[in-house]
């Protein structure tokens, strides 16, 4: 994407041609007060909503940092777990998907394996190595992972990394690994498929499993975003430019209201009727728990007989979000778990609820053998 001035042209000529702009209005109705414009300020608050004006990336740097991760992949999994990058057609408009599958060495048979969908976060982020220990753990409890790079991913390219539509296509993105699974793995089993996610792959989670029709069992959100129409007013300008350019918003909340409504997981949580988990930390500086808080309380208000909730208070801080990682403390350099007392029953409470509901341990390809062989030899 080629450079430009931060402003779109008419925002600078408008900012260029007014110096004083009315403020306030005398009581008496006859004289209105002027104020001078800071222009600094203006260009400060300024938003576009043109997707033209959509925030620039180092695109070549993006690729080269995934070929990295790739390659740290292959390496890791190699005589671990059976590993793929491949790439599917999302249900929404055939686009090309690519992602991370992760299975175990040995296969069980005919729908004898659960599987989850992983849902990476960011705006613009990317499926990291960092992930890798979590990965590892959940192979070895007999789940296959396919983790998608859904549009708005970075380290694909420009056109993948403009297609960004947060909330709305991504969605279908992330959905449409069901199909891949259960129609390219005959070892898994279609009714034992789940979904899970941190931040924006928690909101994504959210969204999938409140979708009418959906083929989730169930699902578990890790410090998710919630409310967008909160969200953005509360991080500002800077946040809001990398939404209000994307092509199918092209505006902010008070301006696209339905949209940013329809896209935030607090106003779905009335259509939930499959199990959800949701764990949330207060000293979370990414999703504040102030916006966090919202769908821990909606769910235990109104969902509680098919969710589990938990906030931990000022969980071990890891990275610059302090706690919105808490969960996700893993050596950068070593790829293993960095643990804290959050993580660690964090992780434990995760397990058990995806062993509730999906049943990694039951072999179901044994059951149909026997089924199929039964009195009668058929």
């Amino acid at each position: 994407m080629s450079s430009r001035p931060t402003l779109a042209p008419f925002a600078i000529l408008a900012l260029g041609a007014l110096l004083f702009v009315p403020a306030v209005q005398a009581q008496d109705s006859t004289q209105l007060r002027v104020v001078p414009m800071d222009t600094a300020r203006a260009r400060a608050l300024y938003v576009s909503d043109q997707w033209e004006d959509h925030p620039d990336r180092d695109f070549e740097a993006d690729m080269a940092g995934k070929a990295r991760t790739d390659s740290i992949y292959e390496a890791v999994t190699a005589g671990v777990v059976d590993y793929q990058k491949i790439t599917y057609r999302s249900s929404v408009d055939g686009m090309e998907i690519p992602a991370y599958v992760f299975q175990p060495l040995e296969k069980r048979g005919p729908q004898g394996h659960p599987a989850m969908v992983w849902v990476h976060g960011g705006v613009h982020g990317n499926m990291s190595a960092n992930y890798w220990p979590f990965i590892r753990e959940a192979v070895e409890r007999g789940y296959v992972i396919i983790t998608p790079e859904y549009r708005g991913s970075t380290g694909y390219g420009p056109e993948h990394h403009n297609a960004i539509d947060y909330g709305g296509y991504e969605v279908d993105d992330a959905m449409s690994a069901y199909l891949w699974l259960t129609s390219q793995l005959p070892h898994v089993d279609p009714e034992r498929v789940g979904m899970m996610g941190w931040s924006h792959g928690g909101y994504i989670t959210v969204l999938s499993v409140t979708r009418e029709g959906h083929p989730f069992k169930a699902g578990a959100a890790i410090v998710p975003v919630t409310n967008l129409i909160f969200r953005l007013s509360y991080k500002g300008p800077g946040y809001q430019r990398s939404f209000a350019t994307q092509a199918r918003v092209t505006g902010l909340p008070f301006e696209e209201r339905e949209i940013y409504k329809e896209r935030s997981p607090y106003y779905a949580i009335d259509r939930l009727e499959t199990p959800l988990l949701a764990h949330v930390a207060t000293n979370d500086e990414d999703v504040n728990f102030e916006e966090a808080s919202m769908l821990i309380y909606k769910l235990r208000a109104t969902k509680s007989d098919i969710s589990e909730t938990k906030i931990y208070v000022d969980p071990a801080p890891w990275g610059r979000s302090i706690g919105h990682a808490f969960s996700r403390r893993v050596d950068p350099e070593t790829l293993e778990r960095v643990d804290s007392p959050a993580q660690r029953d964090s992780w434990n409470r995760v397990w058990t609820f995806l062993e509730e509901h999906l049943r990694p341990y039951e072999d179901r390809s044994v059951q149909t053998s026997a089924t199929e062989g039964g009195p009668t030899g058929r």
